[in-house]
This record gives structure tokens, C-alpha cells and sequence, in this order.
């Protein structure tokens, strides 16, 4: 299972949290690094995490149309 690190940018949702990973590509002519975001649903079953946490992702099969990962716990 592939396991991320993010932050949590909406909790508004009912046991789902989104969250926002942020890692660094390089152009491939110019070689200048750049800051991509993705963002992934996540499920948090007991709406304990809020905006602005750490955490970790895994993925998981599928819990509804969007949503193919959980919130494992608060990143270290």
C-alpha cells in the first residue's frame, strides 16, 4: 500500500477530509524546480482530524466515487 504525507485542507464533509500533497518536478528544458499540490478525499471515519493537521494517507480500496484512501494517523 502506498502511504503519503500531507495537510488537511477541508473538513466540511462527513467522515472525509481532504488532503493536499505538496512535492517538488523539475521542468525538463528549463530545470527549474516547481511546487505541485494534489489533492486526495480521505476517509476519517471518526472526524478527528482538522484543517491544518499533518498526516498520513494509505490507499485502500475504493469507498465511494472519489474516495481511495484513509487517514492513517497524525504524521510525526
Amino acid at each position: 500500500m502506498r502511504k503519503l504525507k500531507g495537510i488537511i485542507v477541508s473538513d466540511k464533509m462527513d467522515k472525509t477530509a481532504v488532503v493536499a500533497i505538496r512535492y517538488f518536478r523539475e521542468h525538463t528544458k528549463y530545470k527549474k524546480p516547481y511546487i505541485v499540490t494534489r489533492k486526495f478525499k480521505a476517509h476519517d471515519a471518526e472526524n478527528e482530524y482538522h484543517i491544518g493537521d499533518e498526516v498520513v494517507i494509505e490507499e485502500t480500496q475504493p469507498l465511494s466515487k472519489e474516495k481511495r484512501w484513509r487517514i492513517v494517523g497524525k504524521a510525526t
